[in-house]
């Protein structure tokens, strides 16, 4: 990354291992956003329900004021034509949070409201009849205090915090604003540009890849079931078994200096996290690295690329492909 990192420099620093393997991160319920992830709809119908990790939530009539704090939950509604009058700037990408990979924009600059401690005072005060937070730390309180302001739409039942699939919150916050069938329509053409690029790419199927990042804490790789792996297996790689057999939970392990041949594999796909990824690339020890110099590794070094990569959105998966695709398949050539 050459400018800045792609999380808030001002993000506490326990959220570090959070930051490092989140994403929108999804996939690790093996829930593909179906049926099961709430009641089916069609656009415009309202009352609707939306089932939910805290329970069934119904939207009586069609919300005009809504307030977006999941990660991606502003662009995704946005995309479905919806602009929120509150929103949380996930990515720290400034102005109105809203990523160079988003078409759509605001008539009027949203509140922007804190991730991780927002003010609840603030979002009361923007009188929301709806609040999306579909992938976000998910607490019991925090869902609890919201919910006590306007009707909030949380993660899927049975689905961890900040594992949301892009599937999942996609039907979700359609089935919320009632643009189910907007909703679909999005779903099916991000699933159709996956499916292009992997049949543009025949050598990507089977091809071993590992997915890490490089922080001030150093190293860490990420295991299946988070997001950005699951951009790679949908394009037909297969993430490296090594990692996964290391995982115990959550969605990386770390990689200390002496583990780094963790990362070695036919595709390494590293990026940085609160630092510069001159930082790694720089360092003697990463020039020395076989697969390295070998030209197998991609590093992921422009903030919007990066960020849309880590969005695990529907508008930002449609940019990771037309961008990181052609850099994977010149590593491979």
């Amino acid at each position: 990354m050459p400018t800045r990192p792609a999380v808030p420099a001002t993000l506490p620093a326990t959220l570090m291992a959070g930051l490092l393997v989140l994403a929108g991160c999804g996939g690790a319920s093996g829930d593909d956003g179906g049926p099961d992830a709430g009641s089916s709809t069609s656009s415009g119908a309202f009352p609707v329900t939306v089932s939910t990790a805290f329970g069934d939530v119904t939207v009586e009539e069609e919300p005009t004021r809504v307030v977006a704090l999941g990660w991606s939950d502003a662009e995704t509604s946005l995309a479905l034509g919806v602009q929120p009058v509150g929103v949380s700037d996930w990515l720290a990408v400034g102005g109105d949070g809203l990523g160079d990979w988003v078409e759509e924009g605001y008539d009027e600059a949203p509140e922007i409201i804190e991730t991780l401690e927002p003010s609840y005072e603030a979002i009361a005060a923007l009188e929301p009849d709806l609040i999306l937070d579909t992938r976000s730390p998910a607490t019991q309180e925090r869902y609890d205090l919201l919910s006590a302001i306007a009707p909030t739409i949380g993660q899927p039942e049975g689905v961890d915090p900040y594992l949301t699939t892009w599937q999942q919150q996609l039907e979700m916050v359609g089935r919320a604003l009632g643009r189910s069938d907007e909703a679909a329509d999005l779903a099916t053409q991000v699933e159709q540009a996956f499916t292009d690029a992997a049949a543009e790419h025949p050598e990507f199927a089977g091809t071993e890849v590992a997915v890490g990042a490089y922080s001030s804490e150093g190293f860490g790789a990420y295991v299946r079931g988070d997001a950005r792996v699951e951009f790679m297996e949908d394009l037909g790689f297969r993430n490296k078994t090594a990692i996964d057999d290391l995982s115990t939970g959550g969605f990386f392990v770390p990689v200390s200096d002496e583990q780094l041949d963790l990362l070695d594999a036919e595709l390494t796909v590293v990026f940085p996290i609160f630092v510069e990824a001159s930082e790694f690339t720089s360092d003697p020890l990463w020039q020395s690295l076989p697969w390295v110099q070998g030209g197998h590794a991609v590093v992921l070094d422009d903030v919007t690329v990066l960020n849309a990569f880590s969005s695990a959105s529907a508008p930002g998966l449609l940019y990771a492909l037309e961008t990181v695709v052609p850099m994977f398949a010149e590593s491979l050539d």
